[in-house]
């Protein structure tokens, strides 16, 4: 007789993680089929938010995108403005000051450091630890700060203009800004001491969810999830714009393409963006911030109050907007999560008549089924984390 035991006949389950879960942002759904504890199978649905920005966007003039395109990322709002403006800078041919470039890498490179610290603070916090949140998030508030001097709001600033910015740095604010760049490298350290030998964030996530080189260009990840699998890819140095090509700066990679690359390689970036606005600050080129194009650009205050060209000139691009010449057009910024890409079709009038986004996290995420199978449904909690997907240019 054997004593060998039959095979226990068990069932596979089909659960869901999200929307209302707190490491789906309320608005992701992934349908995980599990074998025990190990995914065999998932599928991702990218949202329940349908903001519709693309749709607004071609019934408003091109200058009032702006607050909406802020909107899209809101971890980095600012940068998105900043990408917008420029993609309708490139379809006019309108040159922007440079010292209206400096300001624009200045408050960009800012929205890539407070991204960043919140998608890491965020991931320790889906870990299980708390002290690195707190530590990031006060580093954030200081940055909101300078934010709220410079533009009179912390988070959607509603600050970029078509041909430049909407006004000068005050006085004193660039002496702030370096003191709180001279401070990102301590508090960086003092993080990177708590989690980047810390046994329990290596297990959690050293070999976990790696995806292959190969494997990520083909789904078209960019930005960090990109750089993490050791491509050097990076919109600001293969196509650069607003000066980025005159500051000493590196396009950091790690080899792994794991969790843990893509958490760490965060804070080397934050690094660099410390390097760049630092030098922009130091170069900060003299001049106008906003460009002189009444074809584009509103007078200045005391022109139209005191001028007639001037109140004219007025009248006309807030009535009937700056006019976009006929074609077609892409325009691609490094966000902080990755390309960021603008494509429009104008029909010559004053607002779009297509508008279509390139997110960062839409590839991005569009890999996470393909990442996560095979792997245990604690990992995929870890990793979501890691890609940073945010529902505003996810479902826009």
């Amino acid at each position: 007789m054997s004593s060998r035991l039959a095979p226990l006949a068990t069932e596979r389950l089909v659960v869901n993680i999200g929307p209302s879960h707190p490491v789906t942002h309320g608005t992701l759904r992934i349908q995980c089929e599990l074998d025990g504890e190990t995914i065999t199978r998932s599928a991702c649905e990218i949202g329940y938010l349908h903001r519709g920005f693309e749709k607004q966007a071609e019934n408003v003039f091109y200058e009032q995108v702006v607050p909406y395109a802020e909107r899209l990322n809101y971890m980095s709002p600012v940068h998105n403005s900043n990408a917008w403006c420029h993609a309708v800078e490139s379809m006019i041919g309108l040159e922007v000051p440079p010292r209206a470039q400096a300001i624009r890498v200045i408050t960009s490179e800012m929205a890539r450091i407070i991204d960043h610290a919140v998608c890491a603070g965020t991931n320790f916090v889906d870990l299980g630890g708390l002290t690195n949140f707190w530590y990031l998030y006060g580093y954030r508030e200081r940055i909101y700060d300078l934010y709220e001097e410079l533009t009179g709001a912390r988070m959607m600033v509603n600050y970029p203009r078509l041909g430049g910015v909407a006004m000068d740095v005050p006085d004193g604010w660039l002496s702030k800004l370096r003191t709180v760049m001279e401070e990102l490298g301590p508090m960086l350290a003092d993080v990177r001491g708590l989690v980047e030998r810390n046994r329990i964030v290596m297990d959690r996530t050293q070999g976990v969810v790696a995806i292959s080189q190969e494997d990520a260009l083909n789904f078209g990840l960019t930005g960090p999830c990109l750089r993490a699998t050791g491509v050097a890819y990076d919109v600001r140095r293969a196509q650069p714009y607003w000066g980025y090509d005159q500051y000493d700066w590196d396009v950091v990679t790690r080899q792994n393409g794991d969790t843990y690359d893509r958490i760490i390689l965060r804070f080397d970036e934050m690094e660099q963006s410390r390097r760049i606005i630092l030098q922009a600050a130091d170069k900060l080129p003299p001049g106008p911030w906003i460009a002189e194009d009444p074809h584009v650009v509103l007078p200045q205050k005391d022109l139209v109050y005191n001028t007639m060209e001037g109140l004219i000139n007025h009248f006309k691009l807030i009535m009937h907007g700056a006019r976009v010449p006929r074609g077609e057009y892409y325009s691609a910024t490094e966000g902080g999560n990755g390309e960021l890409g603008f494509y429009i079709v104008s029909s010559g009038g004053p607002k779009p008549w297509r508008v279509r986004i390139r997110p960062p996290c839409f590839a991005n995420y569009c890999a996470f089924p393909h990442m996560i199978q095979g792997s245990m449904l604690a990992d995929a909690v870890a990793a979501l984390g890691s890609i940073n997907v945010i529902a505003g240019e996810l479902d826009r």
